[in-house]
């Protein structure tokens, strides 16, 4: 069973991912217009929390579990939009 300080180390972890990844990605849309930006650092940072999450989720009880699948789709939807951000044609 995952202890209490585990997940919530987990959480906070991520939710530093989430908000550093968010960073760079309003920073690479305002410099959009000037070429392209890489986005591979704050897609693997998501990528690493979303393995932790996964990981710890095994061992977790169900409260913990739904706590961490709440985080999991927060990473998921951050992580589609820096995709489709990428991925998008620029004029």
């Amino acid at each position: 069973m995952a202890t209490r300080e585990a997940v919530e180390n987990c959480i906070s972890r991520c939710e530093n991912a989430i908000h550093s990844a968010r960073e760079q990605y309003m920073e690479g849309i305002r410099e959009e217009n000037y070429g392209y930006y890489d986005f591979s650092a704050p897609l693997k940072e998501l990528e690493d929390a979303y393995n932790e999450l996964c990981k710890l989720a095994i061992s977790a009880n169900s409260q913990q579990r739904e706590r961490l699948h709440r985080m999991r789709l927060q990473i998921q939807q951050l992580q589609n939009q820096i995709i489709l951000q990428e991925h998008e044609p620029i004029m």
